[in-house]
């Protein structure tokens, strides 16, 4: 999967293991201010560190479970560096929201057993509510260079990925699960539509499809 923008100066492709770890940057500075991870990873301002400890630790996680899996991690490359990326799964995959006993194992020990858990019970909450959308795709993290924001490359990334649903007869289409009113907007600009509203503790949300 390759496009390119019209200056040819972009492309959209599949990440390379050289590109992990920008890729968690960018993840981790777009994600900091999540209301749903704070809740989670117990975020307070006298002990920010400790929290920012655990969230580094629950991106790079996820990204070697994707990795593994084979899952697609998308991003969107200016002169080869990468300035955007996307996470998604396929629901039909290995990648199940208890995940792998060594994945759970490594957050544990590093995010904490309770925050494990919670975590795992807002996805199984997600694809509950997913169900009857048969075989779809899942956008669980999309980040965009801060330096680039504002400049159109979220939603040059978010059309790499209608031709990656495309490109699969068996997918329905993609969800995606926000919880601030500007994201919101964002994806349902690009043909997103709210399916279900949901809550985790006192965080609120919108489940949406495309």
């Amino acid at each position: 999967m390759t496009t390119t923008m019209q200056d040819d100066a972009y492309s959209v492709q599949y990440i390379t293991a050289e590109d992990i770890s920008v890729a968690a940057s960018l993840i981790y500075q777009a994600y900091h201010d999540d209301p749903v991870l704070q809740q989670v990873l117990n975020y307070s301002e006298q002990n920010l560190s400790a929290y920012e400890k655990r969230l580094r630790a629950l991106i790079r996680e996820e990204l070697n479970t994707f990795w593994q899996d084979k899952q697609p991690l998308v991003g969107l490359y200016r002169n080869e560096r990468l300035k955007a990326v996307a996470c998604v799964f396929e629901s039909n995959s290995q990648l199940q929201a208890q995940r792998y006993w060594h994945w759970r194992l490594k957050l544990m020990l590093s995010a904490g057993y309770l925050q494990t858990n919670q975590l795992i019970e807002k996805e199984t909450t997600i694809r509950n509510a997913l169900k009857e959308q048969g075989n779809y795709y899942f956008l669980a993290f999309i980040a965009v260079d801060p330096h680039f924001q504002g400049q159109g490359l979220g939603r040059h990334l978010l059309r790499g990925l209608d031709d990656l649903v495309q490109s699969n007869a068996a997918a329905t289409g993609i969800a995606v699960f926000v919880t601030r009113h500007q994201h919101n907007t964002f994806f349902k600009s690009e043909g997103f539509s709210l399916l279900k509203n949901l809550s985790f503790n006192s965080v609120e949300g919108e489940l949406l499809f495309k």
